[in-house]
């Protein structure tokens, strides 16, 4: 990984974006893309748009989401206690005890999220599992005054953001989920300008697909790709407690995941195939029966269809304060992007057969 490149991933993951408040990580991505792309656009809802060789009729589309799951204020109270809303789909026990950040017009404001201490929980009250309704926000303020000359009701927030990295190549990091997404994506663009390309090739960090794939479906009409890849996480399953049975065996440091089923063009998946082994990439692979969660499936549904494909970076602990990645996956999975797009010819013909 490029130094320039890896500074842009950290910098990415340091930088807030809850869906609807994209805007922050968004500036980052088009100053990084200006850098290689031949054009780089911002649509109405917030996606960036970085495109190489934008005059071939045949369009390719990446597609990573830039948004983060995080919190939205909804209310204040007398003492001064801060009360949210989720954005996204939270597990409320992760956010007992968690630092935070509120990004309010005045700048960011540190604030810690909790409920009573288990000394004063009563013997019904332990036996439940917390709901994120009965957790508020403390920003250490004597007064309700003192607070809403700093915060407004709308105003987000996020789990406290930073970069760590670890052992045998990982990192950890809030938002891995999907700001890796976005990078591989990126990073593919320019490096699949280096190999050359025949087709047009867009790289769109989507916006708000935590709340329902929302900037997806609003690119792909805009781009009207005839190919669309959607980079995300999905779940690593080199840890205890998860049934490989049913999720797969994917582990951390193993490669990209392709995916197949019926939210992916046979025809992509095949090339993908293909261009792994071309560049001697060692591929895992997943399947799922259904409609993924992911910018696939708003991709694949865009006006008449486009031939859609997901390629997964293995994510440990998602949605969570420690989502945990090798660099080296993301490595291979901007490099078997890039290797795809520049293998394409104006002429290619997706149609399952």
């Amino acid at each position: 990984m490029e130094t320039s490149a890896k500074e842009f991933f950290k910098q990415i993951l340091e930088t807030p974006s809850p869906s609807g408040y994209e805007q922050p990580v968004q500036n980052l991505v088009r100053g990084y893309a200006e850098k290689f792309a031949d054009r780089v656009t911002t649509d109405l809802h917030g996606n960036v748009i970085a495109c190489c060789n934008p005059e071939s009729p045949f369009r390719v589309m990446f597609a990573g989401h830039a948004d983060q799951i995080g919190l939205l204020v909804t209310h204040i109270d007398d003492q001064g206690f801060i009360y949210t809303n989720t954005i996204g789909g939270w597990d409320p026990q992760q956010l007992i005890g968690q630092r935070m950040t509120i990004y309010t017009a005045k700048g960011p404001i540190p604030a810690v999220i909790a409920r009573k201490a288990i000394h004063l929980l009563n013997e019904e009250e332990r036996k439940q599992v917390v709901k994120a309704k009965d957790m508020w926000l403390d920003i250490g303020a004597k007064s309700k005054d003192e607070v809403v000359e700093l915060v407004r009701i709308g105003d987000p927030v996020t789990l406290e953001l930073g970069y760590q990295e670890m052992r045998n190549g990982l990192a950890n990091s809030p938002g891995m989920d999907d700001k890796t997404g976005l990078w591989v994506c990126m990073e593919a663009l320019r490096r699949a300008k280096d190999l050359g390309l025949s087709v047009g090739v867009y790289a769109v960090a989507t916006v708000q697909e935590e709340i329902g794939l929302r900037g997806a479906t609003t690119s792909a009409y805009g781009v009207n790709p005839h190919v669309g890849i959607a980079v995300d996480v999905t779940h690593a399953t080199d840890c205890p407690t998860i049934d490989k049975n049913q999720e797969g065996d994917i582990k951390l440091g193993g490669g990209p995941v392709v995916y197949r089923g019926p939210n992916m063009n046979p025809v992509v998946v095949e090339q993908l195939r293909q261009a792994a082994d071309e560049a001697d990439i060692s591929c895992q692979w997943g399947a799922i029966g259904r409609g993924t969660g992911t910018d696939a499936n708003a991709i694949q549904l865009s006006r008449a269809g486009v031939a859609a494909g997901l390629v997964s970076v293995p994510n440990r602990y998602m949605h969570s304060a420690v989502e945990m990645i090798s660099l080296d996956d993301l490595d291979a999975c901007a490099d078997l992007l890039a290797t795809f797009a520049a293998n394409l010819e104006t002429d290619a013909d997706f149609t399952p057969r």
